[in-house]
């Protein structure tokens, strides 16, 4: 069995400052963190897709290192559009994945899992963008694996998820990523983040998956033009889960403390 950890949009500021003067993104990070380190079993990996921090500073970046450092697990960074390429390198030097090329594509695997993941930021811009240059790397890691089961990660999602505001700031060019999804059926997710919801569409023949928000949820409102509006709905992140003859799952996980858990049955039977 595989676990990979999904969490994304993690939007740092500096020195704890509020995000939109309402939020705490340092403290969710650190409940996040808790609340992964005390999973049983523990993930393998986890992956962190991007919006780092808030304004791509080199004092947001040492925050969130710092953060980080609490964490027991492995992880995996990459930017959003909220992030400043060269700020993250030079923040995490130990991660050489982060250090080649113009753009942060990296490749990894994880206990038989390989994950690809695709720089989709473009400086300055809300939305996202994967060249042909990244999509021609796409497809060749492709080819040389085709009996592993893959996951692909960019921040952008590939598709409308009807949130008008969000809907604006896209993927610009899904059609040519899944141009060459749909050619490799060892895909078995596509994952993202910047929706700031849990949101899942078909996508090129497998499934595109879009993780929450650590901190803030943006507001669920299906209504043409409907304002950009923030919540404080409960915050989680996803966990995906292979297994070599059950194949792979993906749970919405909580983050923070509930009441429970407690059993189903008694020593008689069902607990009415």
């Amino acid at each position: 069995m595989t676990l990979i950890a999904q969490i994304s949009d993690l939007h740092i500021k500096a020195n704890g400052r509020l995000s939109y003067k309402k939020v705490d993104t340092q403290a969710a990070l650190l409940r996040v963190i808790e609340t992964l380190n005390r999973l049983a079993p523990r993930p393998d990996m986890v992956v962190i897709t991007g919006d780092l921090v808030d304004f791509g500073t080199a004092e947001e970046y040492q925050t969130l290192r710092l953060a980080l450092g609490q964490l027991l697990l492995p992880y995996r960074l990459m930017p959003g559009n909220h992030d400043d390429r060269q700020a993250l390198r030079a923040a995490f030097p130990d991660h050489h994945y982060l250090q080649r090329g113009e753009t942060l594509n990296w490749q990894g695997q994880v206990k038989g899992v390989q994950l690809l993941a695709l720089d989709s930021s473009v400086p300055q811009q809300p939305w996202g963008y994967v060249d042909e240059t990244q999509l021609q790397w796409l497809d060749e890691q492709l080819q040389r694996a085709p009996q592993l089961p893959t996951l692909v990660l960019l921040h952008h999602p590939p598709f409308a998820c009807g949130i008008e505001h969000m809907d604006k700031q896209p993927l610009r060019n899904p059609d040519a990523l899944a141009a060459i999804i749909q050619r490799h059926p060892q895909v078995e997710r596509v994952l993202s983040g910047h929706l700031h919801r849990s949101v899942q569409a078909r996508f090129a023949g497998t499934l595109a998956c879009v993780a929450p928000g650590v901190s803030h949820q943006v507001a669920f409102d299906l209504t043409e033009n409907g304002p950009a509006n923030f919540v404080l709905e409960p915050p989680g992140f996803l966990l995906h889960r292979w297994h070599a003859t059950q194949g792979m799952s993906t749970h919405l996980c909580a983050i923070g403390d509930y009441p429970g858990p407690w059993p189903f049955y008694d020593a008689n039977g069902l607990i009415d």
